[in-house]
């Protein structure tokens, strides 16, 4: 047998033969570790499966977003057929939905990469604060005295503790404070305090307001402030309860919630998104419940002072909305600005032979 390598081609014909031999094997080794390599990463030979690599989630763009942004239109395109007037409102509330994901995504991708649990801690209570200027400067028609600090304690004293518990034990989450389920676990639980908060504040402040004299008759007839405040504070209580108590009422059978969604188009299996949803949305219940209640028992030891006074003159009005809310105003009243000087083919908007002047900022 002679080698056909031109470099060895004076070898004896015995080596040639065990070195082309050799040659043959290494080159048959590289194959197979090259064919290895480049097979998917879960690939076994008792999987037959293994050649077939998992599918990969669809990437979505802003090209999506814009055809989803259709809908929002279609709506407000109804809304100014019908004259309802809420079609503004509707692209504003769009566009600050983007806004404010956006932001939000751009704020959690390092803080999810780091997995550092003081960055976590500190989300976590920027979520709560941002919970509580919404309620206190937002949402609330009116205001107590010490409204900031008792719905600030509230929202951070029913989120925090229920996230911990439910997560650590619950949810059987190694460490409990894994952003990526701890994170999402706190805002779920802030947005339903903020709701429970918000009702029982108005209901609270309105009753101390409005029907002042049958609070002062328990009073007269020697009952305590708790006494005396318990048939508002039950009744406040019940409505900041009621949108949770409905929505796990008709989870399941007429409505397959959120969370459950966004289980399955992850790729869990249906079971596991079910458990999934039923622990959520009890530490929902949970949380919405503490806040409610540690804020009707502050809103009580503000208003009516040791002496068994009541004490409304620390209820006032809210007449100073939050910047962001007028921001959008002045943009809504640019928009109606322009959209009335296109209607009128560029000549300015009048009323009954008046100009109409519409203010930047509201």
């Amino acid at each position: 047998m002679i080698a056909t390598c031109s470099r060895h081609r004076y070898l004896h014909p015995v080596f040639a033969s065990l070195f082309s031999t050799e040659i043959s094997q290494r080159h048959c080794q590289r194959m197979t570790l090259t064919s290895v390599t480049t097979m998917p990463s879960n690939a076994t030979v008792s999987n037959p499966n293994a050649l077939h690599p998992a599918a990969d989630n669809t990437e979505l763009g802003w090209g999506n977003v814009l055809i989803a942004l259709a809908f929002v239109l279609l709506n407000s395109a109804i809304s100014g057929v019908l004259k309802i007037g809420v079609g503004t409102s509707l692209m504003i509330g769009a566009i600050r939905c983007m806004v404010q994901l956006t932001l939000v995504a751009l704020v959690l991708e390092p803080v999810f990469a780091a997995e550092n649990k003081w960055a976590v801690a500190g989300i976590s209570f920027l979520l709560n604060f941002l919970g509580t200027i919404e309620i206190v400067i937002n949402k609330s028609k009116r205001q107590y005295q010490y409204m900031f600090p008792s719905v600030l304690i509230a929202m951070i004293g029913s989120t925090i503790p229920i996230s911990i518990l439910g997560a650590k034990f619950a949810m059987a989450v190694d460490p409990f404070w894994t952003p990526m389920q701890f994170v999402p676990i706190v805002g779920m639980l802030c947005g339903s305090a903020v709701s429970g908060v918000t009702i029982s504040i108005g209901y609270l402040l309105k009753e101390f307001q409005e029907n002042r004299d049958k609070i002062e008759v328990y009073l007269a007839f020697g009952a305590s402030r708790t006494e005396a405040c318990r048939p508002i504070s039950i009744e406040a209580l019940k409505l900041a309860l009621m949108p949770t108590i409905n929505s796990m009422s008709v989870l399941g059978i007429i409505s397959i919630p959120g969370m459950m969604t966004g289980a399955l188009l992850g790729g869990s299996s249906v079971q596991r998104a079910a458990r999934l949803q039923m622990i959520i949305m009890f530490m929902i219940s949970a949380s919405a419940t503490l806040a409610s209640v540690f804020t009707t028992f502050s809103i009580i030891a503000v208003l009516v002072d040791p002496n068994h006074r009541i004490r409304t003159d620390r209820i006032r009005e809210n007449k100073n909305g939050f910047g962001f809310s007028k921001v959008m105003a002045g943009v809504k009243a640019g928009f109606l600005r322009v959209k009335a000087k296109f209607s009128r083919g560029g000549g300015e908007m009048k009323t009954r032979g008046r100009e109409v002047m519409i203010p930047l900022l509201g």
